[in-house]
């Protein structure tokens, strides 16, 4: 076989029988035995796994790569060229000094650094850069303590998601011996400064247990502060901005439970309510009260309540900021005397701003007809100015901060563009596609001004849908390489996600799943009816849940496509959802459903799963990427799926798989590097349009 030859992975027979039902799966021996080992190892890997996936990686470089090399360096120089190389974010005041990161031109990773809050020169306290080395770099993040002596910092080095946590003496530079070995990535500092709360992987991947590690002791002593029984909840830890209280969550994706801890004696967790299926709740404290965002009581898109902190128990709830149907409350944070939550209403968001003394509102919102908004509070609890971010398809990203005693918006940095952009230059729209139910499915479109709607656009269209994550309407500096070249890039907003609030979530999963799907569709055959594209000239791209998504629509309709381009795509849902060895298993049953326990989820996602449901039909071209230590959508996925569709589809359309040996979920850890993989994309995208280049 030479690297121009597709590959044909080998078939051994294998079979599943669940309900009454027996499945062939003749690919199964391309998940590895030992893929934990694999996972933070992936040298370990069985060779002739590695040699399947190896092949795949060579066809792909002879029959695309290669070729398409000269068209990938172009956008990859075009997208580069918008990225201001030597940048700088916003700093974030914290006592004595003020905290930022900073990157450096040509180089990869972020600066961690800080100065006097009044003036002084500025000191690196970690150059990622110098520790990543020319290996995976998973940066977790920078914390220092509340002494301003200590920055606890964490890496991952796989791609496997397993961060070790260091301890660098800002007073000398020098990293400590002790480190925080193989942590599930999360941590916060005691008030102290004398302890650091971290989260702890279970044996097969699941963070399940908070542990406390005392300064100077070794992790092997580290008492347990909780631990998760139910392998389908996650725990992670946080801090309220009040410094009062160590936050323990533990969820899945619609029950969770908070357990807190005197951030200051410290002491055993104490619980606020007891978990309650689908009843989702978080907590922030303020002067000794608790505010709960929550959906209890039948709050479908959430509530703000409030109880004392010391009976904080549910039947002690009250509402502050009662449930309105129709407006989605995404997230809420508190200073010292106001109360700020971020809302969406009529599929875009909003900040309103709560005195907590006088209960007067302020609302902030933009004009556009689609955009992107968020805000932080910084480090500081006694502050009146909060910071939000905002861009929109045509506006780069803007930060401002907003001082809540004065009502001014000031605006501290927008985001450059070296090469030159141009708003004036393109049109945002945000239009409606008919859902086969009648639903009404928003689609964000991104296009050059002065685009003629003749049918003729080769355009990309994105999708998601799935664990209520809503893809926001926001600037980016790589879609432009498609849209200068004529492309229409549209985001269609199908259900699964919460951009019509909290039903939308509820209405494209479990029994509802194929809604998702279906409003894909739908926005596809929009578009081919409002003039801006045909049939062929459509290339669809997702990841992860995204990828699902992928595999599903190119079953259902693959003569839309002119392309699918399919990033860690999870297209394995069944074998999945009945391995509960896997980390993401158990707490994915309320999501798809869990199909060991019931032959009724069993049936539905067999019916639709893109894996089980290939078959005889000319598929379109189809990208697939994968990540070898990928822990959340494991390589074996895109791999048996591009293994059935060779060995099963017909025409000769292009079919690729490409494994990064190297990396992870979240493809290479470099920004350059990452903007590689973008222009692979975009590359196959430009040729499955029939883009001349």
């Amino acid at each position: 076989m030479t690297k121009a030859t597709p590959p044909l992975a080998r078939r051994v027979p294998h079979e599943h029988r669940h309900h009454n039902v027996t499945v062939q799966d003749p690919y199964a021996w391309l998940r590895a035995g030992n893929w934990q080992e694999v996972m933070q190892k992936p040298e370990t890997l069985d060779p002739e796994i590695r040699a399947y996936l190896e092949a795949e990686n060579a066809y792909y470089e002879a029959r695309f790569g290669a070729p398409t090399a000269p068209l990938q360096e172009a956008i990859y120089k075009e997208i580069r060229g918008r990225i201001k190389e030597d940048d700088s974010g916003v700093p974030s005041p914290d006592g004595d000094w003020a905290y930022n990161s900073r990157m450096l031109e040509g180089r990869q990773y972020p600066l961690i650094v800080r100065a006097p809050r009044l003036g002084g020169a500025e000191q690196v306290l970690l150059d990622c850069n110098v520790e990543a080395g020319e290996d995976y770099f998973g940066f977790a993040g920078a914390s220092h303590d509340p002494s301003h002596r200590i920055l606890a910092w964490a890496a991952d080095r796989a791609g496997s998601e397993y961060y070790d946590i260091v301890l660098r003496d800002l007073d000398t530079g020098i990293d400590r011996e002790e480190v925080i070995r193989e942590t599930a990535g999360s941590y916060v500092w005691a008030n102290d400064s004398s302890a650091l709360y971290y989260t702890e992987y279970d044996d097969n991947h699941r963070p399940f247990r908070i542990r406390r590690h005392d300064l100077g002791t070794a992790q092997e002593t580290d008492p347990v502060i909780y631990e998760e029984k139910d392998p389908g909840f996650f725990v992670g830890v946080g801090k309220t901005l009040s410094n009062r209280f160590i936050v323990i969550d533990a969820h899945d994706h619609q029950t969770s439970e908070v357990w807190l801890i005197d951030a200051e004696a410290g002491g055993a967790p104490r619980l606020v309510a007891a978990r309650q299926v689908d009843r989702e709740y978080e907590v922030d404290e303020r002067d000794g009260v608790l505010y709960i965002r929550t959906n209890a009581d039948g709050a479908e898109d959430y509530k703000i309540v409030t109880v004392d902190a010391e009976a904080p128990g549910a039947e002690n709830w009250r509402d502050l900021v009662p449930h309105r149907p129709g407006t989605l409350v995404l997230d809420v944070a508190l200073l010292k005397h106001h109360m700020l939550r971020l809302e969406r209403e009529d599929g875009l968001p909003r900040i309103v701003a709560r005195d907590l003394r006088s209960g007067a509102e302020d609302v902030v919102r933009f004009e556009e007809e689609a955009y992107s908004l968020g805000m932080a509070t910084g480090y500081e609890f006694d502050s009146t100015v909060f910071r939000l971010t905002y861009s929109s398809p045509t506006t780069p990203s803007q930060v401002f901060d907003f001082d809540l005693a004065t009502g001014q918006r000031v605006l501290l940095k927008t985001q450059e563009v070296p090469s030159g952009h141009d708003p004036a230059d393109y049109e945002t729209r945000r239009l409606f596609a008919r859902a086969q139910d009648g639903e009404e499915v928003p689609v964000t479109l991104l296009y050059r001004k002065g685009l003629v709607r003749d049918g003729s656009n080769p355009t990309l269209l994105y999708g998601y849908g799935a664990y209520g994550m809503s893809m926001p309407a926001a600037f980016s500096v790589s879609v432009l390489s498609l849209v200068d070249r004529g492309f229409v890039y549209a985001i269609a907003h199908v259900r699964g996600g919460m951009e019509k609030g909290y039903r939308w979530y509820r209405l494209g999963r479990r029994e509802h799943k194929t809604n998702t799907f279906t409003d894909f569709i739908a926005a596809a055959e929009m578009l081919v009816q409002e003039g801006f594209t045909q049939k062929g000239r459509i290339v669809a791209q997702g990841g992860s849940a995204g990828g699902m998504l992928m595999g599903a629509i190119a079953n259902l309709r693959p003569d839309l496509w002119g392309g699918i381009i399919a990033q860690v795509p999870f297209v394995d849902v069944l074998n999945t959802m009945l391995d509960d060895s896997l980390p993401l298993t158990p707490p994915e049953w309320p999501e798809w459903g869990n199909p060991i326990a019931s032959a009724e989820d069993y049936a539905r996602i067999a019916a639709y799963a893109p894996y089980e449901a290939v078959s005889a039909q000319a598929y379109p071209p189809i990208f697939a990427l994968a990540g070898l230590t990928d822990p959340r959508v494991t390589y074996w996925e895109p791999a048996k799926w591009v293994a059935k569709l060779r060995a099963t589809k017909q025409g000769d359309a292009p079919l690729y798989l490409k494994t990064n040996m190297g990396a992870g979920h979240a493809g290479a850890s470099g920004r350059f590097d990452r903007l590689k993989e973008t222009a692979q994309c975009y590359a196959f995208a430009i040729k499955s349009a029939g883009l001349e280049f």
